[in-house]
């Protein structure tokens, strides 16, 4: 075989596809088929596609190829998302400003067409990257998030909700970007934490009623002690008074259970008291700047069960502007929240004096030192924590008090729970695990950001009355305000926009903040067909979706906003299926990152091994099932080595024979009669395979069906071809060949479409080419307008599939044997011995042993059913498992399993467990061993034992060497340039030994080789000699061809 390049496969594959408009074909084939409907979540495309994409990116197009090919319509239309913080980031990188600054430099409406014009900056590269994946997907009808119908469905959404009461307006604290100057969703805030370090602080705050005792706190955000309003402690703990071993005149308050670890055990207790005795005690603030709030409430303590005693001192600071829990508590016991002296970077106000201009993060230094110099600090050291960052800055988060607009998620929350049961999730743990808890803690969801490029909350505001209106279109809008001739919803367009209502005093402007992007793309159900607006039916019909793939991250982002809206507004799920794929990490295990430069670029490794093992190692592992995985370029090219060189390998080997044997398929292949068992088998296994696959496909176990596909290529090429090669090598056309050469022909047939869904490009190539090399006129013009094959039942025979299978496992112990005494398989061996038990699998493998024979090139086989005369049994415990699920115990049933007796085991692998001390033991809690008795020569596995006959004599060493001549002579073919067919002459001079096995296999060698003409000459020197040492045997070849 050439050398194959899979990559220059692949390109020509793509032309091939692109000149005959294929994907349009296989669209306008399927168009009167029954609709199935998959969402296609929009990327941003800020920048070019990674590794998590291109996987994503690969599940998009294995279910709609498959399912396509079962006969359905699947429409496919990318989409993008063009709004938001990511845009925003990358404008103000390039301007090298700030938020603030970017938009006070540009203004509203040069800024949004600054944004418009690098939305879609690398859109054309992800085009290139998506197609060579081998993706077919319509990028000409493309949706944009950006787009004014878009748009306009997504007020319609809005409207929807807000008409059954679910958006509502306040002040929350939220996770905040002082980068963004805007707030964030709480699923985006926990999308990005990392590892820190920060001040950790112990501080004092004096009581009221007692100046010289002091609350011990503990924070590791000295910053917003500017805007601490009390102090909460555990109603339930126990708190003691200490004599404070720094200053005799003062006394310090802190929980009982952290004494020790602050104090020492030598710390005197004064007074022992409940947290609750020691709520509403009142207590001197640590700044000045919101005494005023003194009578309304602020500086006592209070009290709640989130108080944690595991670090810290059992105290805890409250800033209700900037926690939520800190909020949540101080609105319970009635106490102020509105403490927020932070402008929109972060920044402290003006009004705090000692601090002002200094960004929080920035200023805890400086509040630490002032507090040592009052005294009021009584340790500082730094801890390592993990603390949520900005996703689109890579800044540090705070959390604050804004003015928001939120959808009320927790109302509709038990409704969205019920609806997750509807839904099947892959892997199922998802559904109940880490999607189904994140909806039992929903909070409220933060819509608006304080930004501008993005879609404008359409809410107009009466700004005497404060009455508000919500617009649900573009119709609407022009109606309410007298404009006419709206096209675009961006906010230089709407912002200016206003109206006044007869009858009521003054005038509607639009609040000025815009929605947040996943909102959009929440949205996109109905917004990417406009819908209601258009395409009413179309919706209907395809609502819900009957597939969606992302990655991991997105079950709190893009699948939760999927969920909220469709549960909101459709009292649905908003899709029927998902296959959530697991984070591709570096090789080192970290993230992959450009900067550090830890991973291979995509379109490198595509350009290098090709799109389909690429494609093939990402979906062939735990990713596929939602785990982690460390990518490995050695994985994608193993996967070439171990998957597609063989399978291309074999249809080579179909043409290459067929070719010259002039050979034509019969392509109903359900007339072709099988009479050769190994035929049989391996039909049986396509056809079992085929089944499998249907049953696996609509379950969406991808992590199922990609090894058994694997595992197929591998029985046909390691088993079939290698068991059947002297039946394609023989002389002359029988029934017994042709049978050979339609069984394989059907198995490269049927593969090429089975694989057709997973490597698009290999697939296309090896029918493209089936289908020149044999002239079929009854193939279609591409395997993806093929139908996915169906099992033919009839062809199946399951018992068959079991023996051949135990056969393989027993060339594999003999070649195992033979490699562990280091005798080659091409030196022949008298006897196999096999041993088994049971006398009807003894008699099934008799029936086969030929093949056994053949590949283990062994004389003779016979059978035993006494399995002690060769093996040993044993067991011995799994300890991990059952140490832990014994305890104690674990020692005596030790002893028990390790003295069970040969009868015992074998009983306890038929039962599956046994009883041992009163604790019952399965056989997945143990080890079975199986020790070869001494000189039996013998080797087993879980399912047959086998021994070889080992002893040589010169007539099996003999033959031995001849077959290594056969090997030596077919190299040398291969070296000078013959075809297989090409007929030779042979001149050759060997050692003495050596000669005599030319002598008397003079026949099996010819044969082997296509000899016609085998000579002995002297030894003797030139360049067209070829030399070789066989096992220390010299030898000497020169070839010619002949006619």
């Amino acid at each position: 075989m050439k050398d194959i390049s899979f990559p220059q496969i692949e390109h020509d594959v793509l032309k091939f596809w692109n000149e005959k408009d294929i994907f349009k074909k296989s669209l306008e084939q399927s168009k009167n088929g029954e609709h199935y409907v998959f969402y296609d979540g929009p990327p941003f495309a800020t920048g070019l596609p990674h590794f998590g994409n291109l996987l994503a990116q690969t599940l998009k197009d294995i279910i709609p190829r498959y399912q396509t090919m079962r006969g359905h319509f699947v429409d496919r239309r990318f989409g993008w998302d063009c709004h938001g913080l990511p845009i925003e980031h990358e404008i103000n990188k390039q301007l090298g400003l700030d938020a603030h600054e970017a938009l006070e430099q540009l203004g509203i409406k040069e800024y949004n067409m600054t944004c418009r014009g690098i939305v879609q900056k690398y859109a054309p590269q992800w085009q290139t990257v998506v197609e060579r994946m081998g993706r077919w997907v319509d990028f000409e009808n493309d949706y944009k998030t950006m787009d004014v119908d878009f748009m306009e469905s997504v007020w319609w959404v809005f409207k929807s909700l807000w008409d059954k009461g679910l958006i509502y307006h306040g002040n929350r604290v939220v996770p905040y970007s002082t980068a963004l100057g805007t707030p964030l969703a709480n699923f985006e805030a926990n999308s990005n934490y990392q590892m820190v370090q920060d001040p950790a602080v112990t501080i004092l705050a004096p009581m009221k009623d007692h100046p010289n005792r002091m609350l011990m706190l503990w924070t590791t955000t000295p910053w917003s002690l500017i805007s601490n309003l009390a102090i909460t402690v555990h109603p339930e703990f126990e708190y003691v008074v200490v004599k404070d071993p720094k200053h005799e005149d003062q006394e310090l308050v802190l929980a009982k259970s952290r004494v020790e670890a602050l104090l020492g055990s030598e710390a005197t207790i004064l007074e022992t008291f409940k947290g609750s005795d020691l709520v509403g005690k009142r207590y001197v603030p640590f700044y000045p700047y919101f005494d005023h709030l003194n009578d309304a409430g602020a500086f006592q303590i209070i009290s709640d069960g989130y108080v944690s005693d595991q670090d810290g001192t059992g105290l805890v600071s409250n800033a209700p502007s900037f926690g939520e829990d800190d909020e949540r508590i101080c609105i319970a016991f009635g106490i102020p929240t509105d403490a927020c002296p932070i402008d929109e970077g972060g920044h402290f106000t003006d009004d705090i004096t000692l601090f002002k201009g200094m960004y929080v993060k920035d200023a805890d230094k400086a509040i630490i030192k002032e507090l040592k110099e009052r005294a009021r600090l009584w340790d500082h050291h730094t801890i390592e924590h993990s603390y949520p960052f900005c996703p689109r800055t890579n800044t540090p988060l705070i959390y604050r008090t804004i003015p928001s607009w939120f959808v009320n998620v927790t109302s509709i929350k038990e409704k969205m729970i019920q609806k997750n049961k509807e839904i099947h999730w892959v892997p199922d743990h998802i559904q109940t695990g880490r999607f189904g808890k994140w909806i039992e803690n929903a909070r409220d969801w933060s819509i608006s950001r304080n930004r501008v490029w993005g879609n404008p909350i359409p809410i107009w505001i009466n700004d005497k009355t404060k009455e508000t209106i919500c617009v649900g279109s573009i119709a609407e809008l022009e109606k309410l305000s007298g404009q006419s001739g709206i096209t675009d919803l961006h906010r230089e367009y709407v912002d200016e926009i206003t109206f006044t209502i007869n009858g009521q005093p003054g005038v509607y402007r639009r609040t000025s903040e815009v929605l947040d992007c996943w909102f959009e793309s929440g949205a996109m159900p109905f917004a990417q067909i406009h819908y209601p607006f258009e395409n009413e039916d179309s919706f209907k019909q395809g609502f819900p979706a009957q597939f969606i793939a992302e990655g991991l991250d997105q079950t709190r982002g893009w699948f939760y906003t999927l969920h909220i809206i469709a549960c909101a507004i459709c009292d649905q799920p908003a899709f029927k299926n998902v296959i959530v794929n697991g984070i591709i990490l570096a090789e080192s295990g970290k993230k992959m990152s450009k900067s550090l430069k830890n991973y291979t670029p995509p379109e490198e490794l595509i350009q290098t091994f090709g799109a389909d093992a690429l494609r093939l190692y990402m979906i062939s592992g735990g990713l596929v099932k939602g785990e982690e995985q460390r990518f490995s370029d050695a994985g994608v090219k193993e996967m070439v080595r171990s998957t597609l060189l063989p399978w291309y390998s074999a249809f080579n080997f179909l043409v290459t024979y067929g070719k010259i044997d002039q050979w034509t398929p019969n392509e109903d292949f359900a007339q072709v009669h099988l009479t050769h068992p190994l035929d049989q088998w391996i039909i049986s296994r396509l056809e079992s395979l085929k089944e499998r696959i249907h049953v696996q496909m609509n379950g969406y176990k991808l992590y199922a069906v990609i090894p058994e596909l694997l595992m197929m290529i591998e029985e046909l090429t390691n088993v079939y071809i290698r068991l059947n090669r002297s039946r394609f090598w023989s002389e002359g056309m029988n029934d017994d060949k042709k049978s050979a050469y339609s069984t394989l022909y059907q198995c490269i047939h049927d593969l090429s479409l089975m694989m057709a869904p997973f490597t698009p490009f290999i697939a296309e190539h090896i029918y493209q080419q089936l289908q020149h090399t044999f002239q079929s006129k009854h193939m279609k013009e591409s395997v993806h307008l093929c139908s996915y094959p169906i099992a033919n039942k009839d062809q199946m025979d399951i018992e068959l599939e079991a023996t051949i299978g135990l056969i393989d496992k027993i060339i594999r112990l003999g070649r195992q044997s033979r490699n562990d005494n280091k005798i080659k398989v091409k030196t022949p061996l008298n006897a196999i011995t096999i041993i088994h038990e049971d006398k009807n699998v003894l008699t099934h493998i008799k029936k086969y042993q030929d093949i056994i024979l053949q590949e283990l090139n062994v004389k003779s086989l016979v059978t035993d059913q006494n399995i002690s005369n060769y093996i040993n049994l044993g067991a011995k415990p799994n300890a991990p498992i059952l140490g832990k699920k014994l305890g104690k115990d674990f020692k005596e049933v030790n002893q028990g399993i390790r003295s069970l007796t040969t009868d015992q085991i074998r009983s306890l692998e038929k039962t599956k467990s046994l009883t041992i001390s009163g604790h019952t033991i399965g056989l997945d809690e143990l080890f079975i061993t199986r020790t070869p008795l001494a000189d039996s020569h013998a080797v087993a596995n879980e399912h047959i034992a086998i021994a070889l006959d080992l002893d040589l004599n010169d007539d099996l060493i003999l033959e031995g060497l001849a077959r290594e001549v056969v090997n030596r002579i077919q190299k040398t073919r291969k070296t000078i340039g013959l075809e297989i067919q090409d007929r030779i002459s042979i001149d050759y001079h060997a050692s003495d030994f050596l000669q005599k096995a030319f002598e008397r296999h003079h026949d099996l060698i010819c044969k082997e080789t296509l000899c016609k003409h085998l000579h002995f000459v002297s030894e003797r020197t030139n360049s067209e000699l070829h030399s070789f040492d066989i096992d220390s045997h010299m030898m000497q070849i020169q070839i010619q061809k002949v006619q």
